[in-house]
Order: C-alpha cells, then sequence, then structure tokens
C-alpha cells in the first residue's frame, strides 16, 4: 500500500525560458535548467512553447528544423543523462515542404514517445492591439498526442489549443489526468484569458492543467505574458512563476485528484440520452 501512495504523487517541474535569437544559446540555456530542475526532484520536466527560437511568422521558417534534429537530440540526450519525462515545449518543425509548430516527448531512456504538431493555429485580430496569423507559414497537427508514465497519462497540446475545451474533454476520456499546454500567450491574450483558460480546462474535466510560456522579453518582437502556471483538479492555482525566467516545481497529487472525482462526480454522468440527439419537443 505504500507504495501504491507513492506512486499517487509525482514532482513537475516548469522551465521559463528567456528565449534569444541564438538557436545554440537557447539549447544550451534550456540544457542548463532541465538538469536544474532535475537536480530539485523533478521527475517530469516541460519547456516553453517555441524554446528554441524567437515566436514569429518571420522566424518559423529560419529556426526550423527536421525531427529528429538539432534540437530533438539535445532533448534526448538530456532526458536520458537525467533520468525524466521531458516535455520539449516546441520547435518549429520542417516536414516534406510543410512547416509546423511541434511539442516532441521524450522519455527516461531518451526515446522520442511522441510528437504533437498544434493542431489549432493561432490566427487573431484584436482591432488596436494585436494581429498573428500562424497559417501565414505553419500547417496544422492532425492527432491528438497522450503518453504514458509510472504516474498517470498525460496530454499534450500547444498554446491556442487550450481554448478549445473538447480537446482537454477527449483526454479526459483517454484516461489523462494531466493536460500540458506550452504555450505563449502575449500581452493582450495573457492578462484576460490565460489564468481562466487553464481554470476552466482543469475544473471542466477534474484534471491537473499546466502551462508553460517563455519568460517575458520587452524588447522582442513577439512579448510573452509568461506566468508559467499549474491549476488543480478543484480549479486552484497551486503554482505560478512571474515573469522572469524561472523554473517552478509543483508536486502533482493524483490521490487528491481521486478525491475530487469522488466527492463531485461528473465523470460517467453525462445524460447521453439528451445530448447524443437532437432536441424533440419543438
Amino acid at each position: 500500500m505504500q507504495a501504491v501512495r507513492a506512486m499517487a504523487k509525482f514532482r513537475l517541474a516548469l522551465v521559463q525560458l528567456l528565449v534569444t535569437p541564438v538557436k545554440s544559446d537557447n539549447l544550451k540555456k534550456a540544457s542548463q535548467l532541465i538538469k536544474q530542475a532535475a537536480q530539485q526532484g523533478a521527475q517530469i520536466v516541460a519547456l516553453p512553447e517555441c524554446f528554441n527560437s524567437p515566436y514569429g511568422t518571420s522566424f518559423f521558417p529560419e529556426y526550423a528544423e527536421k525531427i529528429p534534429g538539432q534540437s530533438t537530440q539535445m532533448l534526448s540526450e538530456v532526458a536520458k543523462e537525467c533520468g525524466i519525462y521531458l516535455i520539449g515545449g516546441s520547435i518549429p518543425e520542417e516536414d516534406s515542404g510543410k512547416l509546423y509548430n511541434t511539442c516532441t516527448v521524450f522519455g527516461p531512456d531518451g526515446t522520442l514517445l511522441v510528437k504533437h504538431r498544434k493542431i489549432h493555429l493561432f490566427n487573431i485580430d484584436v482591432p488596436g492591439k494585436i494581429r498573428f496569423q500562424e497559417s501565414e507559414t505553419l500547417s496544422p497537427g492532425e492527432s491528438f498526442s497522450v503518453f504514458d508514465t509510472p504516474y498517470c497519462k498525460i496530454g499534450v497540446g500547444i498554446c491556442y489549443d487550450i481554448r478549445f475545451a473538447e480537446l482537454a474533454q477527449i483526454y479526459t476520456k483517454k484516461g489523462c489526468q494531466l493536460l500540458v499546454y506550452p504555450g505563449a500567450f502575449n500581452m493582450t491574450t495573457g492578462p484576460a484569458h490565460w489564468e481562466l483558460l487553464q481554470r476552466a480546462r482543469a475544473l471542466d474535466n477534474q484534471v491537473y492543467v499546466a502551462t508553460v510560456s517563455p519568460a517575458r522579453d520587452d524588447t522582442a518582437s513577439y512579448v510573452a505574458w509568461g506566468h508559467s502556471t499549474v491549476v488543480n483538479p478543484w480549479g486552484e492555482v497551486i503554482a505560478k512563476a512571474g515573469a522572469d525566467a524561472s523554473i517552478t516545481c509543483t508536486d502533482i497529487d493524483l490521490q487528491y485528484l481521486a478525491e475530487i472525482r469522488q466527492q463531485i462526480p461528473i465523470h460517467g454522468q453525462r445524460r447521453h440520452d439528451l445530448y447524443g440527439v437532437e432536441e424533440k419537443n419543438k
């Protein structure tokens, strides 16, 4: 019983990296911070969206790599060296003439476990504040991304994916208890929706939700909000970074998740006879 209880908790680290225009510097710093997180007891470490490249449609073609490539090779090696599960944020990926915003996940032996291509591209236009169109250079992914650990099953999305509640619901139905979204919300959407969306996905599905942002650089062409965050199944923020580069560690308690689901049972309670048919009384 003691061994089972021990496996019900694990330490998650969010690496909020300050991304520069020099890819080699980004890779070196990311490697250093991952190792620091592992030294702090993290068994699962996550990097931010676009950790090897400045975020912007003009940068994606220049920084794009094949997978495997320079950046993913580093991730594989450091995951194996530290004996951790490593959620590698995302990088611009080139494949067959197309570009994707792609997250790779590596196991403690350095094996690639899953490759998530951002499904929902970030195409927004808020007049007078921000316009950004990922679809100008990127293609969307077309698959769900779930991987197993000795602790729990984990679902992966990237940034804009978090706005789509259906994705989180699908991951939860697949048995995920932790959802991780590397993301780079900006100074308009960040203060408005960053925490709100995480709390909504966590509360709706009674899961842990973690988001990992780049650190804020006010001199960059795209300024990230920062504030990498972990939310528990009760909808509470249990860990949050500031705007600067940092490592945020928190313990994920799956026994607590089980208790929440027992106290307020919603899983398996949906009335499919109501939701699955058209309204009859018209």
